[in-house]
Order: structure tokens, then sequence, then C-alpha cells
């Protein structure tokens, strides 16, 4: 029948120990599977603790990926505002290069052959940048094209600071240039006499007159026309009393017959100031003043000069 294990098992308190006996294949048994349960035991433990492990890597992994794929999408929308500011840069500056080409149109100034194109960059126009497509694309190419674009902008707002400086210059000596030339009536009255052949009012033969006469009364107020110098007041035989303005570049004018002088040789004067009085002197038929100007010594019709 096999081998057979005795068990004395104690009873209760002085009674005698209870005999016990069980088949030694059994016992083996219970203890192979007791050892199988313990193996499984330390299996499921290790794996739980394994899988534990993992997933807490796996999570820290996923949390890591998580900040960089924010980071990544944080550059990429910095990167896509980047490219929208380098557009918008580029407009401001074509639109300003625009600008200075009309103002040197308006003041008759000479204009470049830009031809639409930024200062200081040959060839065409940079293309704009596809800021709506930027976060598609590689950081890499698109950091390099902003670069190469920077860079040219960089030039060009350079040379269009530059341009603009010529172009305040150009604008200030127009302005100087304008302000030299005459362009005003010297005196209120009436044109009594005007530039070219004419019957001499006092032999009554064809006369050559250099100049403007214009009638009014005594003292009538004899206005600069346009910014200068006084180089001469003084009698000048049959124009009589005279004052005599230079204003640069070729431009003088003179004012005869005057009653009075309100201004020394050497002062400056304005456009509109107040230079002398309107009288009869010299060889005159009554109050009026006798405006020339002249252009490199040539006298010219002074109603080409009137501008009001």
């Amino acid at each position: 029948m096999g081998d057979r294990i005795t068990f004395y098992m104690l009873s209760a308190k002085g009674a005698p120990p209870r005999i016990v006996t069980a088949p030694g294949s059994l016992i083996a048994a219970i203890a192979l599977f007791s050892l199988a349960i313990l193996a499984a035991l330390s299996v499921g433990v290790y794996d739980y603790y394994h899988l534990k492990t993992t997933s807490l890597r796996t999570h820290r992994l996923q949390a890591r990926l998580n900040v960089r794929d924010d980071e990544l999408a944080l550059q990429r929308q910095q990167i896509q505002n980047f490219a929208k500011e380098i557009n918008a840069l580029k407009s401001r500056l074509l639109t300003l290069g625009e600008f200075e080409r009309q103002i040197r149109v308006a003041a008759g100034l000479q204009t470049d052959d830009r031809d639409g194109g930024l200062p200081g960059i040959g060839g065409p126009l940079p293309e704009d940048l596809e800021a709506a497509a930027a976060l598609s694309r590689k950081h890499a190419g698109l950091v390099r094209e902003m670069h190469d674009q920077m860079a040219g902008l960089e030039m060009a707002s350079r040379d269009q600071a530059t341009a603009f400086d010529d172009l305040i210059q150009g604008v200030k000596s127009r302005k100087n240039l304008l302000a030299c030339k005459p362009s005003i009536r010297p005196a209120d009255g009436i044109f009594s006499s005007g530039f070219g052949s004419r019957e001499s009012p006092f032999t009554g033969l064809p006369e050559f007159h250099g100049g403007l006469d214009i009638a009014n009364h005594k003292g009538t107020p004899i206005l600069a026309t346009a910014d200068g110098t006084v180089t001469f007041v003084g009698e000048k035989g049959p124009l009589g009393k005279m004052i005599v303005i230079n204003h640069g570049h070729g431009l003088v004018t003179r004012y005869a017959h005057i009653d009075k002088a309100l201004k020394k040789q050497g002062e400056s004067v304005k456009r509109g100031d107040v230079v002398a009085q309107m009288g009869s002197s010299g060889r005159s038929t009554g109050p009026h003043v006798h405006y020339e100007v002249r252009i490199n010594g040539a006298p010219v019709n002074p109603r080409d000069h009137i501008l009001n």
C-alpha cells in the first residue's frame, strides 16, 4: 500500500495526543503543490513589479515626450510668427521705397531704377516666406531661408536709410533753390508797362524795356520776391534810386524808381520782406516800381516769375 507517515497532533489539555497517518505520496503532492503555488506567486510578484516599473518608466518617457512636443510646437509657432514678421518688414520697406520715389518725383529729384524692388538687393524681389506652411516644414531649411532674407532686409534697410538721408538733403537743396527763385509780385498796383519792345514815353521811339512797371501811390510797399542778399542801394542814372537783391544761382532782381530803401547793402532778406517804398525817382512819369529779373546777367520777362 506504500509508505505511510504518522503525525502526532496535540489534543485538549490533559488528553493524550492524537495519532494521524497519511500516505507519503499525498504529502509529497501537497508539498509539490505548495511549491508550485509559491513559484507562481513569485513569478507573479516579479512580473507585477517589472510591469509596474515599466509602466512608470513609460509614463515618465511619455511626459518627457509631451514636454518635447509642446516645446517643438512652441518653436514652430515662433518660427511661423517670425516668418510673418519678416514678410511684414519686407512690405514696410517696399512701402517706404515707393514713398521715397513719390517724394523724389514731386520734388523734381532724380529717381533710381529699382523697379519696385528693395534697395541694396540685386536680382528679383525675394518671395514671401510661406508662413502658413511653416509648421509643416523642416526647421533647418526654414531657418536658413529666414536668415538669408533677414540679411538681405538688413542691407535693404541700411540702403533705405541712406536713400532717405540723400532725399532730405535733396529736398533741402530744392527748398533753398525754390526760396531763392523770384515768384511773387513785388508790389500791388497796375501793370503799366510790360517787358520787351515798346514805344518810349519820353521820345516816342521804339526801345527795349528790360523790366515790368507796376504803378501805384507813392510809398506803396515794395517786396523782395525771393530770399537773397541786398547787394546795391543807391542811384542808378535814369532808373533813379534802386535796390538790387542777389538770390544766388545766377538770379538777381532789381527794383528801380523807388522813393526810399528800407534795407541796407549786405542785409539778408526773405521772400515777402518790405525792402523799399514806391516812388518816382530818376526818369519817371509817375510813382511806380520798375521790376527786373535777371538770370546770369540777362534780363528775362518778370511775368514768368510771378505766380500770385
